[in-house]
């Protein structure tokens, strides 16, 4: 989490579009969101990583990066200061920022249900306090964005909600997830996000986090993991795997869909072969500079 580093704007679409030779289009680099659509869906991740198709940003994202920007707000306070009020308080004045960021995100809350959806947003950052105290600790940095590249070339990048050192010098990385607690399929996507980050602060550091910390506000739970440097080397070796994977696809084009009942909420599913779709031509593996910036949705995981 920062070192008082802000997340990109919020945006609805990417900055250059297929065909677009008006902007150079940057290799991407490997964050745990891309890594899961690869495996979860090939062509998916070909569509936002390679074709960078825009897609719109649900209410519920909006509503995780408004409660994720209180509350590193809230960490940028005194301790003293870090009441339940304050942070209620800093909901409205982190939507108005947002807005000032990406405008369009006014059509996804229409002004008789601004009050609903604020109300929402303060439900959650109110039950953070179930969970933890923010006036009897202090938080390294939040949303900090952190970056590697391994061995082997592949580049790491992400950002994390907050990274706690103790006096003792031990490491804590903690992500909030608006939602509720997941099942045990998507328990196991969330603790790969952590171990990415995990495995990225071993190579930057030199040092494995004691503790990867998962706070669910919707549902008042907190999910916990202490990993070890051998299990994050075999992770290392996993991410590499998926990298090569990629760039192998990348060469030919040849990202296969892999349908699932997670289509239904694909943004690209009129593309998609599997449904009778055509995807756009296929733009070529992107040479430029890596990414410099993530999407919307790196920003809300």
């Amino acid at each position: 989490m920062s070192i008082s580093e802000s997340p990109a704007p919020v945006t609805q679409g990417s900055p250059s579009q297929p065909g677009d030779t008006s902007a150079t289009r940057r290799r991407p680099a490997l964050s745990p969101s891309r890594a899961g659509d690869f495996k979860q869906c090939p062509l998916l991740y070909r569509f936002r990583a390679v074709d960078r198709l825009p897609e719109a940003p649900s209410r519920a994202q909006v509503k995780g990066t408004v409660v994720h920007a209180a509350l590193e707000t809230l960490f940028g306070l005194p301790a003293a200061e870090r009441v339940p009020q304050k942070a209620v308080d800093l909901v409205l004045p982190s939507w108005e920022r947002i807005l000032t960021e990406a405008p369009d995100l006014i059509d996804l809350v229409p002004e008789d249900q601004r009050d609903t959806f604020l109300d929402e947003a303060r439900s959650l950052v109110t039950a953070y306090y179930e969970l933890e105290d923010p006036t009897r600790f202090e938080a390294e940095s939040c949303e900090q964005r952190v970056e590697t590249e391994l061995a082997d070339g592949v580049l790491l990048r992400g950002f994390v909600d907050r990274i706690d050192v103790a006096p003792t010098g031990e490491v804590r990385v903690v992500d909030y997830k608006t939602g509720r607690a997941p099942r045990e399929i998507s328990e196991s996507k969330a603790l790969f996000q952590m171990k990415f980050y995990a495995l990225v602060l071993l190579r930057t550091r030199g040092i494995v986090p004691a503790q990867l910390r998962l706070l669910y506000l919707a549902s008042g739970t907190v999910l916990t993991y202490a990993p070890d440097e051998d299990e994050l080397l075999r992770f290392e070796r996993t991410l590499s795997a998926i990298w090569k994977a990629i760039l192998a696809a990348g060469v030919t084009g040849d990202f296969r869909p892999k349908p699932s009942r997670l289509c239904d909420w694909c943004d690209h599913k009129s593309l998609c072969p599997s449904f009778g779709g055509t995807p756009p031509p296929y733009p070529g593996w992107p040479e430029g500079p890596a990414e410099d910036a993530p999407g919307f949705e790196e920003i809300v995981e």
